[in-house]
């Protein structure tokens, strides 16, 4: 006889997810004893745990971003490899959200629980594709899970800033973001210089050093910007590009699946690194789970689309 899923396997605390079963949080809000981390943006790795179970890309970016801080003690895992932790087989997938993005399963009295952490089906050549696995209870972030939203491909918006001849300021996220936008531009906007503030130059190092090619880029400089008012990308983090809000000689544009931050700016550039509705759907179908758990948004429309077909339970 097949055990049950275990309706309280993940339960949602103030410190964030926590599996009793395994005495482990994934993604924990605050410093824990042992977390396990599917990738390294700041609302999913914070800095302070003793042990953190994660890929090797993770760790280096935790590492530069909290030096000393980041962890006690690191157990890198590769792709694939199991580990155990008080009797709960754990292991890493590609999610496809950022260099070392990992969604993870869970195994426990023969039944599977995968928690997608951040992930996306799109092409992105800057960090490992996403690999589907199967599993009877499916955890899934909802960030964009509503019918209405469908990002358009990344390679067609890209090219919306070679129709832009002025300077332009690009806002993107430091981690993640940044390194796939300057491939895309370095792919289908070769005439555009791509400029890249200092704050951002470490994870470009860092996804070099992994192995990752990038393309053509320098780091910013003022004078060319001063110099030459055409022709130029400065990519931007979005302290700096909120900072800016009245920057003369540029347009600006920031990459992003969010409608309201497309708000202001002087072109729109919708470039999400998070599923769309039919990803999430396509994930459903290729995981065939017997339940989906939805965090990190509205779990509403999941819910109603599968009624009286899948169970859909909204932790969050």
């Amino acid at each position: 006889m097949t055990n049950p899923i275990l309706p309280d396997f993940i339960t949602l605390t103030k410190t964030g997810l926590y599996c009793a079963y395994g005495n482990f949080y994934l993604d924990p809000q605050e410093a824990v004893a042992h977390a396990v981390i599917s990738h390294a943006h700041g609302d999913h790795a914070v800095s302070g745990n003793h042990y953190v179970y994660c890929t090797k890309a993770t760790q280096l970016f935790m590492q530069h971003r909290y030096k000393k801080f980041a962890a006690a003690q690191f157990e890198t895992k590769l792709y694939q490899q199991q580990f155990e932790l008080n009797g709960v087989k754990i292991s890493f997938y590609p999610a496809g959200h950022i260099l070392g993005s990992a969604m993870v399963l869970m195994e426990y009295k023969g039944i599977r629980y995968l928690y997608t952490g951040d992930y996306k089906l799109e092409r992105d050549t800057t960090c490992e594709p996403i690999e589907f696995v199967q599993a009877d209870v499916l955890i899934t972030e909802t960030t964009f899970a509503d019918p209405s939203v469908s990002h358009p491909p990344a390679e067609e918006e890209i090219k919306k800033l070679n129709q832009i001849h002025n300077n332009i300021m690009l806002g993107a996220y430091a981690l993640g973001k940044s390194q796939r936008l300057i491939s895309l531009m370095s792919e289908h906007c070769p005439s555009k210089k791509i400029l890249v503030h200092h704050s951002i130059m470490p994870f470009v190092h860092l996804y070099e050093n992994s192995g990752v090619s990038l393309g053509k880029y320098q780091p910013y400089d003022r004078k060319i910007m001063k110099q030459e008012l055409q022709g130029n990308v400065y990519l931007v983090p979005p302290m700096v590009f909120n900072s800016y809000i009245r920057a003369i000689n540029v347009v600006r544009v920031f990459a992003t699946g969010w409608k309201h931050l497309q708000q202001g700016n002087g072109h729109s550039l919708y470039i999400s690194d998070h599923v769309d509705w039919n990803g999430i759907i396509q994930t459903i179908e290729q995981v065939k789970p017997q339940e989906v758990w939805t965090l990190h948004g509205e779990g509403k429309y999941l819910k109603a689309h599968f009624s009286n077909q899948l169970e859909v339970k909204i932790l969050n």
